[in-house]
């Protein structure tokens, strides 16, 4: 099988793998511990998860604290609601669910619209009582990188907060300066079910999940060393390697463009992250292209929403019809997906959509 989704997933890598075996502890290990116990096997543990702690902190920009979370979402819900209850969440209009859903939710949310080419640059003024502003660094979807440093000032100058979904930047590019910054290691070739929220120095949010207050007295719920350290090594070789993932992402880009030069790109060239390519075909059946290439693993539109039956909103906010949108597919690579897979993936994609006429 050839793998290219890396937007809904990465490959784990090895040395995340080998972080986490010491901490999954059998009845004769002592790395399973409980790293909230005062005890040794405790303090090993919360040992472990520290060391993470700097591994990750290490590629945010200085000044803030690193919270654990499940993922993402949890991250994302905790600088939402946990940064206060009055006034209105002003949101682009292809974050990811976790911030349109959550902000909805909430009562006062703002959409700011995008352009043609998927970057979001409004110009208007913020609602009066907006108090936090978001606005991702990277689409999950067509993977257009925002002016996010425009953004936050633009919420300062309104006196309000700025929050970034850096899950699809994080290790892969320097991550946006922000108040607040969610991000999930299974993006970057870490394990699932782990994630952070970066918060700057003085910024104070209140719990929203309440019990024992591991993290900071704002995330309870006991930490997974085996996962944080997974997340810790993933984010040290992500920083040791930045720079070759990113030429190298930049050459399978250049190769997947001249061979799928017949399909029509969604979203910038150029403000983009390259290992992101959304593009269609008019007229083409992506549920029948996916069952006559399922050999080879790519998304129809974000795998959050998939099965949901739902036209991609990142889509439709770009100018595409329903159609156009249905006509499109995703493909992601990265650090692991070779010349080969990209060439292999581009002659049966493209002969199973000459088969239906295309």
């Amino acid at each position: 099988m050839i793998y290219l989704d890396y937007q809904a997933t990465t490959p784990l890598a090895p040395e995340a793998r080998e972080a986490m075996l010491r901490w999954l502890g059998g009845p004769d290990s002592d790395g399973f511990g409980n790293p909230h116990s005062p005890h040794r096997m405790g303090r090993m543990a919360k040992a472990a998860i520290e060391n993470a702690r700097e591994k990750v902190a290490a590629l945010f920009p200085s000044g803030g604290r690193i919270i654990f979370t499940s993922g993402a979402t949890e991250a994302i819900n905790l600088a939402i609601r946990g940064s206060g209850s009055v006034g209105s969440v002003a949101v682009s209009a292809i974050e990811h669910a976790a911030v349109l859903d959550t902000a909805e939710a909430l009562g006062s949310r703002h959409i700011l619209p995008v352009n043609g080419d998927g970057t979001c640059r409004s110009t208007k003024e913020l609602p009066s009582d907006t108090r936090l502003v978001c606005v991702m660094q990277v689409n999950n979807e067509i993977g257009t990188i925002q002016p996010v440093s425009d953004w936050q000032r633009k919420a300062h100058a309104a006196g309000a907060l700025f929050l970034c979904d850096a899950v699809q930047a994080y290790g892969k590019l320097p991550v946006a300066s922000a108040d607040m910054i969610a991000i999930s290691a299974h993006k970057f070739h870490g394990p699932k079910g782990i994630g952070a929220l970066w918060v700057r120095d003085g910024i104070d949010l209140t719990e929203v999940q309440t019990g024992g207050g591991q993290e900071f007295g704002l995330r309870s719920g006991t930490l997974s060393p085996a996962l944080v350290a997974g997340m810790g090594a993933a984010a040290a070789l992500a920083a040791e390697r930045m720079a070759d993932d990113a030429a190298h992402v930049d050459a399978l880009w250049l190769r997947a463009r001249e061979l799928f030069a017949d399909w029509t790109l969604n979203g910038s060239a150029d403000a983009r992250w390259h290992g992101n390519l959304n593009i269609r075909r008019d007229g083409l059946d992506v549920a029948r292209l996916m069952s006559d290439c399922r050999d080879v693993m790519f998304s129809a539109g974000s795998a959050c929403a998939s099965g949901s039956g739902r036209t991609s909103h990142v889509l439709k906010a770009i100018g595409l019809s329903d159609a156009q949108a249905k006509n499109s597919i995703r493909l992601g690579f990265g650090r692991y997906t070779t010349l080969e897979h990209i060439e292999e993936a581009a002659r049966l994609i493209n002969a199973a959509a000459e088969a239906q006429g295309l």
